[in-house]
């Protein structure tokens, strides 16, 4: 198997400058590229990776574009692929239609190949094509390097994420099975009873990131002031992502490390982002990346995920006596209790042991 380890990289002056100069030049060829296929589609006809490839030979012999010959060529015929691959996903209706790529993006990567050993680690410094050696924090081991993407975020930071080879050894855990019903208050409530409360990283930090916001808008555009408040909002949202990415990478890891089958409900969280009222909750408390944690957590493990439908009523079926209560549709209901066999009920706990019980049934 493979898998990305990222590490914060520490490029010298003349290197940050190639690296600069690599992400304009990629851009660049991944736009020119796109706009030929366009043309090439609105004549009727079909452009192809290898005649993209061939423009790109051809910029290089021309005298405006012969500094496309001072980055790594390996990384501007990435991008090509890359292209190429957003037409693949847009014609078998994956993705939409590729678009132009802009300089004012302020988070631009480039991702070049290791060939004959060409990218490796030596000591505290990482090897690339035309860079050298880049001073890198490493925090893990590698495996055999495979690809290289190379990253520059809005605060101004470097960093390399590693494409390796991965040989997953399956962990003993303790053998138990556990129902997941997640929320927005509670980030999940489990079949035993435990809750986990939602840190709301992005909601504590609500005050402060405005008022930076606010700052930002006053200052003149392209000014030097502008700039530095950029990078200090920038700041304030890569905190509240590191932050959050921590939390969920704990949890995913220590209910794959502790149960060897875990049943969550299969929502349908890009369409519920559609509710305005709640997109930001949702989107902050971040359920599709947790839930896609556990599933390539379990991969590596031997671990099991089993996804129940949304369709089943969890949150309304007694957990004893299996009655389905219609007055607990409405969100307000907290607690209840079963008029048949007059069990109390917590809404969540009772909705996943619904969920274990039907995912374990589901799974046999």
């Amino acid at each position: 198997m493979q898998k990305g380890i990222k590490f914060r990289a520490y490029p010298n002056k003349e290197q940050q400058s190639l690296i600069n100069r690599t992400l304009g030049c990629c851009r660049l060829v991944y736009n020119k590229g796109l706009d030929m296929r366009n043309r090439a589609y609105a004549s009727g006809e079909k452009a192809s990776y290898g005649q993209t490839s061939a423009m790109l030979t051809g910029l290089k012999k021309t005298e405006e574009y012969a500094f496309l010959k001072e980055v790594d060529s390996i990384a501007l015929q990435q991008s090509l692929r890359d292209l190429d691959r957003g037409f693949k996903n847009f014609f078998e209706k994956r993705a939409k239609h590729p678009v132009f790529k802009s300089k004012h993006n302020h988070r631009q990567s480039y991702r070049t190949i290791n060939q004959s050993d060409n990218i490796r680690i030596v000591g505290k410094y990482l090897k690339l094509p035309k860079l050298g050696y880049v001073k890198i924090k490493q925090s893990m081991e590698t495996g055999h390097i495979n690809s290289v993407t190379v990253e520059r975020i809005p605060t101004g930071k470097y960093f390399v994420v590693l494409n390796v080879d991965f040989e997953p050894e399956p962990r003993p855990n303790a053998g138990h099975t556990v129902g997941i019903d997640v929320g927005i208050k509670e980030f999940y409530t489990d079949s035993n009873g435990n809750i986990v409360r939602n840190p709301k990283y992005l909601e504590w930090t609500q005050r402060k990131l405005v008022r930076e916001q606010r700052r930002l808008s006053r200052k003149q555009k392209d000014s030097n002031n502008r700039n530095k408040q950029r990078i200090k909002v920038a700041g304030i949202h890569e905190k509240i992502t590191n932050q959050r990415n921590d939390f969920l990478q704990k949890q995913s890891t220590m209910l794959v490390r502790e149960n060897q089958t875990v049943c969550i409900e299969d929502l349908n969280v890009k369409g519920m982002l559609h509710n305005h009222k709640l997109a930001r909750s949702i989107a902050s408390v971040s359920w599709a990346k947790f839930f896609f944690m556990l599933e390539y957590k379990s991969a590596w493990y031997g671990c099991t995920i089993v996804r129940v439908s949304t369709m089943y009523p969890s949150s309304q079926t007694c957990s004893c006596c299996g009655y389905k209560n219609p007055l607990v549709r409405d969100l307000s209901v907290r607690r209840w209790e079963c008029p048949v066999c007059h069990a109390t009920h917590d809404r969540d706990q009772n909705a996943a042991v619904n969920i274990l019980r039907k995912g374990l049934t589901a799974a046999v």
